[in-house]
């Protein structure tokens, strides 16, 4: 098991400096920009509005603090819990490795694994996309989100697994807060009905 767990981290440096070497002068600045957290809102207050113009006013409502509660969720579970709890070094952390790799951005905090902005893009597109449930908003969604989380990578703050696992958190937990917001949607309803 050991000899299995050193071969998977072996492997994903090895990604890391694939990934994070494969450039072009023109992506850095973009990269920097996917990365960029404030440049995020935006985005975040066109869904919540598009929300507002597709659904009726108490829907929307919920949907939004549905996908605050995302966000609340995934931020908490991948920076307070698991990157605590694993304690795996960034990148740019890793002494050996000072001047090996581009790093564009500063050195971040300690940790990296896993990675928030994964998990809170990944997230809100599970769960926004489950709302919307249209092809125009979950096609651009995704790829905002995968474009957010390969940046990590680029700008040098994250290994891929990072990355991968901080998607599939997202994901599952964008699912479970969908399934909830359902179940208090359909219980309102039946209220509003009876």
């Amino acid at each position: 098991m050991e000899h299995l767990v050193e071969s998977i981290i072996d492997l994903d440096h090895k990604l890391f400096f694939i990934l994070n070497g494969a450039h072009c002068p023109f992506l850095d600045p973009l990269m920097k920009l996917f990365s960029n957290i404030p440049v995020w809102i935006p985005l975040y207050l066109l869904i919540a509005g598009g929300l507002f113009l597709l659904f009726p006013w108490r829907y929307a409502l919920m949907a939004t603090l549905g996908i605050m509660l995302t966000f609340l969720l995934t931020d908490q579970v991948s920076s307070s819990l698991i990157k605590d709890w694993v304690q795996r070094l960034r990148p740019s952390h890793i002494p050996e490795w000072e001047g090996s790799f581009r790093l564009l951005e500063d050195k971040g905090g300690l940790y990296s694994f896993v990675s928030s902005h994964a998990s809170n893009v990944f997230g809100l597109a599970c769960f926004s996309s489950l709302v919307y449930r249209r092809k125009w908003f979950t096609l651009p969604i995704f790829l905002w989100a995968s474009l957010v989380s390969y940046s990590r990578i680029y700008v040098g703050k994250h290994f891929p697994l990072d990355v991968i696992c901080g998607a599939i958190i997202g994901l599952l937990l964008g699912w479970i807060i969908y399934r909830f917001f359902k179940l208090i949607n359909a219980k309102m309803k039946a209220r509003c009905a009876a």
